[in-house]
């Protein structure tokens, strides 16, 4: 790997190169994602049906679609128990951390009467999308169901592709049970996104689809943003380690490669006041990856978005990392936590030697969904709050609302919306009675006196 001077004109290049990896910027799949969701809305069964038949080669019907009880027995057969106790250890932890999000309802009052709250309510079915294909990923069906779980939402369906054998992996069939999913389909891609967004004959409609998923699965999120919520548009996955010359170079090395395996176009960026550490981490990545399974793979990521920078001063780095808003974030200088408070934008932050990133992928508790792409400026990682809604309470007494009757006529009357300022009025207007048909006389008041007030 290059290193690299850090300055203005290089992270603004390198900004502009990360952005591009965004699944909005591929409009080129659009087309065919619409015309998926398009089919699976108008033909339900028969469009899913046909299209896992043509993508993953398995012929689906209304009695094999829903995984069964037989089918997760025999999942559990098959995964080894070191697995399942591991399984179960990191699903405590998540669950302990996100036991932590969860909100209450809340109500106010006071002697004029005035009752306000908030009420908190889960959403009702939240639908769970877990990737299939080449890879197998039982620790996000936990980071995806148990905050939806946490936050008390009674329905949970996942979809989730199959192989050619119409069977399900048995470690993401285990870690779903696990985690108390209610409804398990055997679908994928972006039929499968569709189907949890409109509802088909054998699967349910949701109010909000979370997983990652390829570009496909990103760009059908996108798609039907607004028929149901959604928790982000995931882009590929991101590091960045911040060090100074007390970092290790041998453990940021294999920490950088830690996500650079994930596919092609992730991104390893290491930002150091050490022009030295920096040399060293490159030693040590040449050195590592003769070593790794995925070699191929981790090069063309390293080749194409892998940096190495070195920044003038601390200052000059912290400004960076927040520029660059990265999806992981280590900290491994002499003094992580006082840096850590010093970090505006980051989807995970990691303190220290001994907190490597995929700690927290698979078992410290935080949850491992992030923004990505930059959008950790404005986005958080998911949460129990993705699958909760807030209701505002509000009650007046007569007394309470007479006090402030005048301040919202003049409000609204200022936005010109009298039926506004009439709602208000109608209730202490002295000239209102009650005619004998029980139609009240305060339209005609408000037709004398606002209506023409406004026209003129």
């Amino acid at each position: 790997m290059k290193i690299e001077k850090l300055n203005e004109e290089n992270i603004k290049t390198l900004l502009t190169k990360l952005l591009k990896r965004s699944p909005i910027s591929y409009g080129k799949y659009e087309a065919s994602v619409n015309e998926i969701i398009g089919n699976v809305r108008e033909n339900g069964d028969k469009a899913v049906f046909e299209l896992e038949k043509k993508f993953d080669k398995v012929d689906l019907n209304p009695q094999n679609i829903r995984v069964n009880k037989e089918e997760i027995d025999e999942a559990y057969s098959k995964v080894d128990d070191k697995l399942l106790t591991v399984i179960r250890k990191s699903l405590k932890n998540i669950r302990a951390f996100h036991e932590k999000q969860k909100q209450n309802s809340w109500f106010t009052t006071d002697e004029k009467g005035i009752f306000l709250g908030q009420k908190v309510t889960p959403i009702a079915i939240a639908g769970v999308y877990v990737p299939g294909g080449k890879a197998v990923y039982p620790s996000s069906v936990l980071m995806n169901i148990v905050p939806a779980k946490v936050a008390g939402v009674p329905r949970i369906v996942m979809c989730t592709p199959p192989g050619p054998d119409g069977k399900v992996y048995p470690s993401t069939l285990v870690a779903a049970n696990e985690a108390g999913a209610d409804e398990i389909y055997k679908v994928g891609g972006a039929q499968a996104i569709a189907a949890m967004a409109f509802g088909t004959e054998s699967l349910p409609k949701v109010d909000k689809i979370v997983g990652p998923g390829n570009i496909y699965v990103a760009l059908a999120k996108k798609a039907v943003f607004g028929y149901v919520s959604i928790d982000s548009i995931a882009g590929p996955s991101e590091i960045l380690v911040l060090a100074d010359e007390t970092a290790n170079a041998h453990y940021v090395a294999a920490d950088l490669l830690s996500q650079a395996e994930h596919d092609e176009m992730a991104s390893a960026i290491l930002i150091t006041t050490s022009q030295k550490l920096a040399e060293d981490v490159g030693k040590e990545i040449e050195g590592y990856l003769p070593k790794l399974s995925r070699e191929e793979i981790i090069r063309k990521s390293l080749d194409n978005y892998g940096h190495l920078f070195v920044a003038d001063s601390k200052e000059d780095a912290i400004a960076a990392v927040n520029q660059i808003a990265s999806e992981h974030l280590e900290i491994v200088t002499a003094d992580p936590f006082l840096d850590m408070t010093k970090i505006r934008n980051a989807g995970a932050i990691f303190l220290g030697t001994w907190s490597s990133e995929p700690l927290g992928d698979y078992f410290a508790g935080p949850n491992h969904v992030l923004p990505t792409n930059g959008t950790a400026k404005f986005f958080s990682a998911l949460c129990v709050d993705d699958f909760i809604k807030k209701s505002s309470v509000i009650s007046y007494s007569r007394e309470a609302l007479k006090e402030i009757a005048e301040d919202i006529e003049d409000f609204a009357e200022c936005e010109k919306l009298t039926a506004h300022a009439n709602s208000i009025r109608v209730r202490f207007d002295a000239e209102s009675t009650e005619t004998k048909s029980g139609v009240s006389d305060d339209w005609r008041y408000y037709e004398q006196n606002c209506y023409h007030k406004e026209k003129n």
